[in-house]
């Protein structure tokens, strides 16, 4: 599978790992150091320890597994780890594992002594479709999702498609509702391949492209000034959702389940505003409605759901924007929408 040019860094797609070991060595560093959480740690980790029997220069730092963990709390614990390992600037910080690891650990290196070098190895298909490239960082503040963080390229990312193989079904399903996005956004032919394949087993040409979509959309717009906001869509509702269901229930929503919501939402709201036509969304509700279960919502919900839209890092002021489909494969971005707009979405999705 072809390597991935990005922004002065490098997406390989390698199962063995090698190049990731390969990488090590040329970069002389003076430790590296490898993030991880329990989950992968049991099941991802064996695979690279394997692969450096002969370095002797490296720590492991592993924290709980789940967003809970995505904290300045935890991060200021992986600070204090890497002080007490002696770490400096020629240091390197290797993130193993899926979004909350390769969020949080890209801001604990960005900011460590100004900034240590980093590398991305994603475990999980949403990470390594969405988390991996685009040089996002963060931590959650509040419930609040990302709303800290840096924009930090890694030195680079390396995706091994085995990794996937030990995710359990709602997780694959997590990280589709990221490609599909990526197909309804941009690319209504991959949108097109991806509904007519093994949607619960991605091939590794469908990751591929996937994080080709991104790549070339945050090449253009590192910093989201304009055409990077594509990648919001389903993301203004679907946060929201997320952050409620991660307060109220006890078996809380995945990121993947949580857009999922937010697409169709976001495609109604299309609908009625920047004019998707109705085959479109009722092909994008068939669908996701096909691939997800029903998450119920009440009306009562809906002043906290709205207030956590209004906390977006996106906003401006205090309106509420949304990217929005113009056909399946194309978008526009910067709409303003109402809450009263936004809670007859909300409606729509529960009556469906």
């Amino acid at each position: 599978m072809n390597t991935i040019l990005s922004d002065n860094y490098s997406v390989y797609f390698d199962n063995s790992l090698d190049e990731l070991v390969d990488f090590i060595k040329k970069g002389n560093y003076s430790k590296f150091f490898i993030l991880t959480d329990e989950n992968t740690g049991e099941h991802c980790l064996p695979l690279l320890t394997s692969k450096l029997t002969g370095f002797n220069n490296y720590d492991l730092i592993e924290i709980s597994s789940g967003e809970e963990s995505k904290t300045i709390d935890f991060c200021v614990g992986v600070w204090k780890m890497l002080i007490d390992f002696g770490a400096d600037r020629k240091s390197l910080m290797i993130n193993l594992g899926g979004g909350v690891i390769t969020d949080m650990g890209g801001f604990a290196a960005s900011t460590y002594k100004r900034g240590i070098d980093f590398v991305q190895v994603p475990t999980t298909l949403l990470s390594q479709v969405d988390a991996s490239v685009g040089g996002k960082t963060g931590i959650d503040v509040d419930g609040i999702k990302n709303i800290i963080g840096t924009f930090t390229m890694p030195k680079a990312v390396f995706i091994a498609h085995e990794f996937l193989q030990s995710l359990p079904p709602r997780q694959i399903l997590s990280g589709l509702a990221e490609m599909l996005k990526h197909g309804l956004i941009v690319d209504s032919g991959y949108w097109n391949k991806l509904k007519n394949s093994d949607l619960k087993n991605p091939s590794v040409e469908l990751v591929h492209r996937s994080v080709e979509i991104k790549n070339e959309i945050t090449i253009e717009d590192p910093h989201e000034k304009g055409i990077r906001k594509a990648l919001n869509f389903g993301h203004t509702i679907g946060h929201a959702v997320e952050t409620y269901s991660l307060l109220h229930d006890k078996d809380s929503l995945s990121h993947g389940e949580a857009v999922a919501i937010g697409m169709i939402c976001e495609s109604y709201l299309a609908h009625k505003k920047t004019g998707l036509p109705s085959e479109e969304l009722h092909e994008i509700v068939m669908v996701l409605t096909d691939l997800y279960p029903k998450y119920t919502i009440k009306e009562a919900s809906f002043d906290e759901l709205l207030l956590n839209m209004k906390k977006d890092k996106k906003n401006v002021g205090d309106e509420i924007n949304c990217t929005l489909l113009t056909h399946i494969g194309e978008f526009s971005i910067d709409n303003v929408c109402t809450a009263d707009e936004l809670c007859e979405s909300l409606r729509y999705y529960i009556n469906l």
